[in-house]
């Protein structure tokens, strides 16, 4: 059983991905960070960056003690390994995948998120950052693009967690819509993975887990997003 610390954002989709797609038993934490739920101690204690999403293997393959793992990425190669799918076995097509895994971890997510945040949350409009970070994204998106010319998915031929690490990621700000119009390979890549039997499951947990997603953030939620320094308490 693996229980999955969770809200509904980017990075808690590419895990409700894979377990889909592996048919893993696993059970759903609820983590309300706009509540401040991920900084509660039972919380830091398997994720002490106070971020989700978080795991815990209650029946990890060494049949020790439960494996805890938080960071999106880690998790996803975690799992991959647990059930040996996902992640090419061959030199090259390990090598590939992780190196996609981790230009998302490092590029495509944070400064997709920065986008989001000067032009969805942000309390005033900074030009600046605003062109700062639209030409960004709109760069990594065209580095995508031309990798997955020639090729079903990131890495090649098969579907791996390099591309549930990046498929979330891509214009998740509905009133902050990027312009897809000039990567094709791209959104025939995403509009392929959205046809996915799993990953229209992983999607569908997310109104189940929080009603209000459609809603607009409040500023309680904004102050625990994006207020918070060294906690010291």
């Amino acid at each position: 059983m693996i229980d999955l610390h969770y809200w509904p954002t980017p990075n808690g989709h590419k895990v409700t991905l894979l377990l889909e797609e592996a048919g893993l038993e696993y059970r759903i934490v609820p983590v309300d960070i706009g509540k401040g739920a991920q900084f509660a101690p039972d919380f830091l204690a398997i994720s002490p960056n106070n971020k989700m999403p978080a795991i815990v293997d209650t029946a990890p393959a060494d049949g020790g003690a439960p494996v805890s793992v938080f960071e999106s990425g880690a998790i996803l190669l975690y799992l991959a390994e647990k059930t040996g799918r996902f992640l090419p076995a061959d030199l090259r097509g390990r090598a590939a995948t992780l190196e996609w895994l981790f230009w998302q971890m490092g590029g495509l997510g944070p400064m997709t998120g920065q986008y989001g945040h000067f032009n969805v949350y942000a309390p005033e409009k900074i030009p600046y950052a605003i062109d700062r970070y639209t030409r960004e994204v709109e760069r990594l998106l065209s580095v995508l693009d031309r990798r997955l010319a020639g090729r079903a998915f990131i890495a090649g031929d098969a579907y791996t967690i390099a591309d549930m690490a990046a498929y979330p990621w891509i214009n998740p700000y509905t009133s902050a819509p990027v312009d897809l119009a000039p990567f094709a390979e791209l959104r025939r890549w995403q509009a392929a993975i959205a046809a996915r039997p799993a990953t229209q499951r992983a999607y569908a947990l997310a109104a189940q887990v929080n009603p209000d997603l459609d809603k607009p953030m409040s500023d309680e939620a904004k102050a625990q997003l994006f207020g918070q320094g060294a906690r010291r308490d």
